[in-house]
């Protein structure tokens, strides 16, 4: 009878050890964020920025799958949306609902920031944006789950009016009032933003506006754009677009003999020096880009002393998957601060202050962020506007500078906090498209 009731005893104690192992086990896989990570790796999207943004996140988000937060595994699981806003809104929602990730990181276009953002918010799931730019994604919206550290389009083109402003005199020898500018833009949610920033911004500076015109950035023709550019005679073009369309753009320039002063880009496509360089050839250089600071250019005495290593780390990764680049691309650096910010300091905040990784934990979080100019990689701070606000959701502190490709190389040229040098303008004679 002994021998059977211990024998009973120890049997007890293995099931009872092998369900608190169990249970120990189910403790520490529970212990994880899985995070839906969506960039544009096929059509278009993907050569003019898109998979150079994935790249960034997903150095920053394996960096952190090595170390964990806070006794959080993290696990990034990536899907396609294939330039296609529906594509992204349907892999958005399957991440969420079949791959039960806890929330869905990263976005290129604002083409489908716009839906995705309006569709997560209504699944009460949470969004973090790294790239898209369009101030539609939260003007008036009142989201409580979706946030984007990025800075927003009306900025992009609000700081290059003013940038052409303020060099009119000393570089054109014009007021601003006499200075011909023309605003074209491809005419989805990213380009309307950007050129609604651009036209008030010379409402603001005086400058005279002799065109503004959107067009499709699919296509196929655009010399009658061109045609109505050479009619206007601009000192200066500020363009939004992607590319190819960028590419079709110019050499169409080219071949009706266009000339100008100045074109000023604003991010995505201008934001890939190679793919310029490889579709224009010399015509690159001169041309200017409004994006958030490079990483590679942000002044190191001006950021929180723990930013230039990861800075560091971010580059020689980025050299092992794009070895020889001449520039690394401003794109690289936007997505992986951006991913860095939510993994150092909204992320540990969820977990130690708000008990874990649900929708609104990562909320209150996010909010509680409050990082000064130099709190970054991309040199600006964080904090966010709160519920009740008109952009709800946006990072108040963003802000983009203005750089020039000048021989194979990227120089920040406005605002002049943060200037490396003086900018070329107008365009050298001699040069392609110089109007000199």
């Amino acid at each position: 009878m002994l021998v059977v009731k211990a024998a009973r005893v120890l049997g007890g104690l293995i099931a009872a050890t092998a369900v608190l192992g169990m249970a120990v086990s189910a403790t520490a896989q529970e212990k994880k964020i899985k995070i839906g990570v969506i960039f544009d790796l096929t059509g278009p999207l993907a050569g003019g920025g898109s998979e150079l943004q994935y790249t960034g996140a997903k150095i920053m988000l394996d960096h952190y799958a090595k170390t964990g937060v806070e006794g959080y595994k993290v696990e990034a699981v990536y899907a396609d949306a294939q330039s296609k806003p529906d594509v992204a809104i349907n892999e958005s929602v399957r991440l969420l609902e079949q791959e039960k990730v806890d929330m869905v990181l990263g976005f290129f276009s604002s083409a489908q920031c716009v839906p995705v953002a309006a569709r997560v918010e209504q699944l009460k799931k949470f969004m973090w944006m790294t790239t898209c730019i369009s101030s539609g994604v939260f003007e008036n919206k009142n989201y409580k789950y979706v946030f984007r550290p990025q800075a927003s389009g009306d900025q992009f083109g609000m700081m290059t009016m003013d940038f052409i402003a303020q060099n009119a005199k000393a570089k054109f020898g014009k007021e601003p009032k006499d200075l011909r500018v023309a605003i074209i833009h491809e005419d989805g949610a990213y380009g309307v933003d950007v050129a609604k920033g651009n036209v008030a911004g010379a409402k603001k500076a005086g400058l005279n506006v002799v065109l503004k015109e959107g067009y499709s950035a699919t296509a196929p023709d655009l010399s009658a754009l061109v045609t109505k550019l050479k009619r206007a005679q601009p000192d200066v073009i500020f363009h939004t677009g992607y590319n190819p369309d960028i590419t079709l753009l110019l050499r169409q320039a080219r071949e009706q003999g266009l000339k100008f002063g100045a074109l000023v880009g604003h991010g995505a496509g201008y934001g890939v020096y190679e793919k310029l360089k490889e579709g224009l050839g010399a015509d690159a250089n001169y041309i200017f880009n409004t994006d958030p600071i490079s990483i590679w250019l942000a002044k190191p005495e001006g950021l929180d002393p723990k930013l230039p290593p990861v800075i560091k780390m971010v580059g020689e990764e980025f050299d092992k998957v794009k070895p020889g680049v001449a520039i690394r691309s401003a794109h690289v650096g936007i997505a992986a601060s951006n991913t860095y910010v939510f993994l150092n300091d909204v992320l540990p905040r969820a977990i130690k202050q708000y008990g874990g990784v649900d929708p609104d934990a990562l909320r209150k979080a996010a909010l509680d962020v409050d990082l000064p100019e130099g709190g970054t990689m991309l040199g600006f701070g964080v904090k966010f506007f709160g519920e009740g606000t008109p952009m709800a959701g946006q990072n108040e502190r963003s802000f983009p500078v203005v750089i020039q490709y000048v021989d194979d190389k990227s120089y920040v040229v406005w605002p002049k906090s943060q200037a490396q040098r003086e900018a070329v303008l107008p365009l050298p004679a001699g040069t392609t498209y110089s109007y000199k």
